[in-house]
């Protein structure tokens, strides 16, 4: 009995961190700043929280693995910075909910690329799932309805596309990092996204386009700590609680929360063919890692 209520608390906790980060599109289209700065504070912002956390618990923040393990942190990291820019972007460009959908594209590219890069075979159940994954895709993006808004909307899904293609890439990394402490490597790899993205905001973007107004500030400190430390807090947290399985299949609480803002609080539209290649996306994710020992972390 008293597992149980561990159990549904550990999930309770782990669907919190979920919901949370499912929010993030709705929080980035009030934050008028570039995607790279805002890219940049979320970063710093969530590892001074890491930080804080891993002082609080005296976890060490050295990994194991030696130098290999903390290389390949930072590589993750950096991707992880340029991943949230595209994304940050595609949030501009279409609806949160056409952004989230291309985003979670990510487990069908680590599932089309597996076979060539992790040597891993593209069984049945998988090849099933990819072309699913695939036709939901057509439908969300509207080409065969014609219902693009114009070049903005296709910005939005290169940039969604370019994004899940780097969490993809994050995802296959993060294979051949040693186990450490969960905490410790998100750290790590915020600490790289930050400092990564920095040459890019100096050197690209405008920085003297800063936001002054509270609650644009107040918004972005919420993602930093909030949406970035915090959720990957609780998230771990309660991970090694749960069964890998559970992990997996709960997480997409994150895409289904985005489109439920999506639809119902930014009264974005959706079409019945988005809806149906929400589902086939989703639908497809979720039941190809039903029965899969390793869960992924978020992004």
């Amino acid at each position: 009995m008293n597992k149980g209520i561990k159990d549904h608390g550990a999930l309770a906790v782990f669907l919190s961190s979920m919901i949370i980060f499912g929010t993030i599109g709705v929080f980035r289209r009030y934050i008028p700043v570039s995607s790279g700065t805002l890219a940049f504070f979320r970063g710093t912002l969530g590892a001074l929280f890491l930080l804080a956390v891993l002082i609080f618990r005296k976890k060490s923040i050295k990994p194991k693995g030696g130098k290999k393990a903390l290389i390949l942190l930072i590589v993750s990291g950096a991707l992880i910075g340029f991943n949230w820019i595209l994304l940050f972007e595609s949030y501009r460009y279409t609806t949160v909910a056409t952004a989230t959908l291309c985003y979670y594209l990510a487990p069908t590219i680590v599932m089309i690329a597996s076979p060539f890069i992790l040597r891993e075979r593209m069984t049945l159940k998988k090849g099933v799932c990819t072309a699913l994954s695939l036709i939901g895709m057509v439908l969300v993006s509207g080409i065969l309805r014609s219902e693009l808004s114009g070049n903005g909307d296709i910005k939005g899904i290169l940039f969604g596309l370019g994004a899940a293609s780097f969490y993809a890439a994050i995802v296959m990394i993060n294979r051949f990092i040693p186990q450490n402490e969960p905490l410790c490597s998100t750290f790590i790899q915020m600490t790289s996204a930050s400092v990564t993205v920095l040459p890019y905001v100096l050197f690209a973007e405008d920085i003297t386009s800063l936001p002054t107004d509270a609650l644009s500030v107040i918004l972005t400190v919420l993602l930093g700590i909030v949406h970035t430390g915090l959720a990957y807090t609780l998230y771990f947290a309660s991970m090694s609680k749960l069964k890998a399985q559970t992990v997996a299949v709960f997480s997409y609480a994150d895409p289904v929360t985005s489109l439920f803002l999506s639809v119902f609080l930014l009264h974005e539209e959706m079409t019945l063919f988005a809806f149906i290649g929400a589902v086939l996306i989703i639908g497809s994710a979720v039941f190809s890692v039903m029965g899969e020992q390793k869960s992924s972390s978020p992004n």
